[in-house]
């Protein structure tokens, strides 16, 4: 069984002292890695002949061209009710040496398109867990920059929504989303950026007229939703969420998850001042 996860954009992957890797690679070499690992663990008990169950996921990244991504593990706690003692107070070390305890929230994966290079560079978790607070607010703004300029038309958007989960979360009374992540994409690629590209080709040519005319109105393009970015969040990864009364799970959560919320928060917080500062 072969695994072909490929595209057309070439990846490079940040290795944990920031050292680019020099070799361009047609695919992403960490979820590559994660697959691989898994085909491995499969083939090795394959002799037992075990079933298994599968959950068919949506590719949620499918309808952008250049797909940024960025994986973050939210909350305070990362052990889920069921953890034996011994993996509880791993995840708990993780957490207090990690922005997790100090912030609520870390870098668990990124893939940012650069405009400059025309290439992927990836982060890990590894990336994430050596973070300090300031160089999580650095890994935020290293994933809002595409090589060439700070992408800030993407703030309002996604701090719209950032703010609009939390809304959400607070009126929760028990749920609890421990060791799950929060996907923030954007397309790489501006369609503003395109059009003056496509334009530029254009006036080249001699025909400058044709490109005139075929140029939306000012009026038009403010009001055309689809110019505005292309956000979208995700939460992902329930194993370890519960709420009260779920199945026996004999642990009973009162309140919003505060972990997640304080989370959301300080992301939000440090999202507002990285746009401050570069207004």
């Amino acid at each position: 069984m072969e695994l072909q996860i490929s595209s057309d954009i070439p990846f490079q992957m940040l290795d944990s002292n920031s050292a680019l890797i020099s070799e361009k690679i047609s695919f992403n070499p960490w979820s590559l890695r994660c697959h691989k690992q898994q085909l491995s663990r499969m083939r090795s008990e394959s002799q037992d002949r075990k079933l298994y169950k599968f959950l068919l996921l949506e590719n949620v990244v499918h309808h952008f061209g250049y797909p940024c991504i960025l994986d973050l593990k939210m909350g305070t706690r990362q052990h889920g009710d069921d953890a034996s003692e011994e993996k509880a107070a791993r995840q708990i070390k993780k957490c207090e040496l990690s922005t997790s305890g100090a912030l609520g929230v870390r870098v668990c994966g990124m893939q940012v398109y650069q405009l400059d290079s025309g290439h992927y560079v990836c982060r890990n978790k590894y990336y994430g867990r050596s973070l300090s607070i300031e160089g999580f607010g650095q890994a935020l703004y290293e994933f809002l920059h595409n090589g060439r300029y700070l992408r800030k038309d993407l703030f309002d958007a996604i701090l719209q929504k950032l703010r609009s989960l939390k809304g959400v979360l607070e009126k929760q009374a028990s749920y609890r989303f421990y060791s799950s992540s929060l996907l923030i994409i954007y397309d790489g690629k501006e369609k503003k950026l395109e059009l003056r590209q496509n334009s530029a080709e254009t006036l080249s040519q001699g025909n400058l007229q044709d490109s005139i005319s075929s140029l939306p109105s000012s009026s038009s393009s403010m009001s055309n939703t689809e110019n505005l970015p292309n956000i979208d969040l995700r939460m992902i990864d329930f194993a370890h969420s519960t709420y009260k009364g779920f199945r026996d799970d004999l642990t009973v959560h009162d309140g919003p998850d505060r972990g997640y919320i304080f989370g959301l928060e300080n992301l939000i917080n440090i999202l507002e001042k990285i746009q401050l500062q570069n207004q």
